[in-house]
């Protein structure tokens, strides 16, 4: 039976490897987690996975075709994308992968959420507010400059007068300006999504960003508040999202306004923490993909669960 899983990308995703181990031997006892990178001797979620598999980069003409085969040779019935430049990719090829299902939202939706411009008019569309919308000819400061494509806050530039504009960032129509959010009045979220397979929402969890190193949490807090309602009221449906997604958003602390940012159709790196809340997405897809079972809403995850994370080590002797 096709009851392995397949995570892709795998690089430092330790803990998410993990979980998936911990919820699919509850089920599937001899059942394991693989993972694949360009070089998994390097990577520490390759060390921790059940089994590791090199493959060549997603640029590849070859990419598909060795996943393919990867697939095919392990028995893999579930593929987890771990990072952008892979989504849309696999949400193209996805049909291509026989008795294997690929947990990745549709291309349309895919192009939605990896272009910030295109983001912004499905928040829009959807009743959430943004932030006020800049162009070169017409802005105030301080100023927050962003390309729309952009990850892991690559990137990114705060602007507080005319000196600190330099000619790339006016004159690259891949920037977009726009107001800034100051942290004395904004607080950051990211929202852990999950979409079941007909693309309805079935959890939420608002983690409160209280550090971020590299882009990524480094110390968070699950909260229940209006973001929960706002979202449960906006997003109930969102045409070809599956599997987890994550939506960052903006709650400003004097009024309670909320600000959409962007969405990952994704893991995030900072999901851990909801899953030591309670809201365990491994576990939903599990039953989804190999179980067919269909899933109730959830909403009894631990709030005020605290994450504090730290480096550590994998150490191989060769």
């Amino acid at each position: 039976m096709n009851n392995n899983i397949l995570i892709t990308s795998a690089g430092r995703r330790v803990s998410l490897v993990k979980a998936f181990q911990n919820e699919l031997k509850k089920v599937f006892p001899d059942a394991i987690v693989i993972t694949t990178d360009l070089n998994p001797n390097l990577s520490s979620a390759s060390q921790v996975s059940d089994k590791s598999v090199e493959i060549c980069e997603i640029t590849d003409s070859n990419y598909i075709s060795e996943l393919i085969s990867i697939c095919k040779l392990n028995n893999v019935g579930v593929i987890i994308p771990t990072i952008d430049t892979e989504l849309q990719i696999l949400a193209e090829n996805k049909e291509k992968f026989e008795n294997t299902n690929v947990i990745v939202s549709s291309k349309m939706f895919i192009s939605i959420c990896r272009d910030k411009r295109n983001t912004n008019n499905f928040f829009i569309e959807n009743g959430i507010n943004i932030p006020r919308q800049f162009n070169i000819t017409n802005f105030e400061f301080p100023l927050f400059i962003k390309p729309n494509n952009g990850s892991l806050s690559a990137d990114i530039h705060v602007i507080e007068n005319n000196a600190q504009l330099n000619p790339k960032l006016l004159n690259e129509d891949k920037y977009m300006f726009m107001e800034y959010l100051s942290p004395n009045e904004y607080q950051e979220y990211t929202i852990d999504l999950y979409y079941d397979r007909n693309s309805d929402l079935k959890c939420i969890v608002p983690r409160k960003r209280i550090e971020v190193r590299g882009g990524e949490i480094s110390k968070g807090k699950t909260i229940k508040n209006e973001i929960v309602n706002l979202v449960k009221q906006k997003l109930v449906h969102i045409e070809g999202a599956i599997g987890c997604l994550t939506l960052q958003v903006f709650l400003n602390t004097i009024n309670n306004i909320i600000i959409g940012i962007e969405i990952n159709p994704r893991f995030g790196g900072g999901y851990p923490l909801s899953y030591f809340a309670g809201a365990n997405y491994p576990k939903f897809i599990i039953e989804e993909y190999f179980l067919n079972k269909n899933l109730d809403y959830f909403e009894d995850w631990k709030e005020n669960t605290l994450m504090l994370r730290y480096d550590s080590e994998v150490i191989i002797y060769e």
